[in-house]
């Protein structure tokens, strides 16, 4: 509703009044009366038109402070709420450090677990007895004399006789018990016949027999003894140690050898 309307009924009664004097007469009293109540009745409503609109008017000033006041409430609320979440940021992002400095720590800490493992496995390994196949048979020794009879064993590999004697013969000494005697002896023996040391070749490859006579490089050896009395020329114990062969290890390949070996003896 215009309110300028509204502004100005005093002014518009005055002129109403004076209209009314102006034609007093012209009506008569009984339309004269009738008239100002008219105009009193609406003079009375545009009063209390005013009144209410007013009224609303300030209800409405009073409803505009309550949303302010609202607003402002509710701008501090969000300020607060951007507040936390930055704070909220700064601890996530604190404790994506925190893991990320424990995940490094803990890979780190494994890591030197595991080679802590390792190498307490490599350090107890030299000590753990280790099972040894050889020549048919099987049997557990200590690490170091396994490395030191395969040390040994390399050098008569590698065809230096004279220091396969010594390398198998210092072994020997530093084993005296060792299970790989009978295969070391039938390997010294082999060394010292390769260097025409046939006596001691002899005495080592009887060691063997002594030893193990039922050892897989038993009837080698004896065959080897009858070569090593070939070769000093005593045909007699030769002849005599290939009938030993074939009496003991007859389905042996060195009995089938030592028989040939017999007949062109004769």
């Amino acid at each position: 509703m215009n309110l300028s309307m509204w502004s100005r009924p005093v002014s518009l009664l005055a002129l109403t009044l004076s209209l009314t004097t102006a034609q007093a007469g012209i009506f008569d009293d009984d339309e004269a009366r009738k008239a100002i109540l008219d105009l009193r009745q609406q003079f009375v409503t545009m009063t209390a038109d005013q009144n209410a609109l007013k009224a609303s008017q300030q209800a409405v000033n009073e409803d505009n402070t309550r949303i302010r006041a609202g607003m402002l409430e509710l701008q501090n609320q969000i300020d607060r709420l951007k507040t936390d979440i930055a704070l909220l940021r700064g601890e996530n992002e604190q404790l994506k450090r925190m893991v990320a400095e424990l995940q490094l720590a803990s890979s780190d800490i494994q890591k030197r677990q595991t080679a802590l493992v390792q190498t307490t496995e490599q350090r107890l390994s030299k000590f753990e007895p280790v099972k040894v196949q050889l020549d048919g048979r099987e049997f557990v020794v200590d690490p170091n004399e396994k490395r030191d009879y395969d040390a040994a064993f390399d050098v008569f590999r590698s065809g230096d006789y004279s220091k396969a004697q010594k390398a198998i013969a210092e072994f020997m000494q530093r084993y005296p018990s060792t299970l790989y005697s009978p295969s070391a002896m039938f390997w010294l023996g082999n060394a010292q016949y390769s260097t025409r040391n046939y006596k001691e070749a002899i005495a080592s490859f009887r060691a063997v027999i002594a030893q193990a006579a039922n050892h897989l490089r038993a009837a080698d050896a004896l065959l080897s003894i009858a070569n090593c009395q070939v070769e000093m020329k005593d045909t007699k114990s030769a002849k005599a140690t290939l009938n030993e062969l074939l009496k003991k290890y007859p389905s042996s390949e060195a009995a089938a050898t030592g028989a040939e070996r017999l007949v062109q003896l004769k």
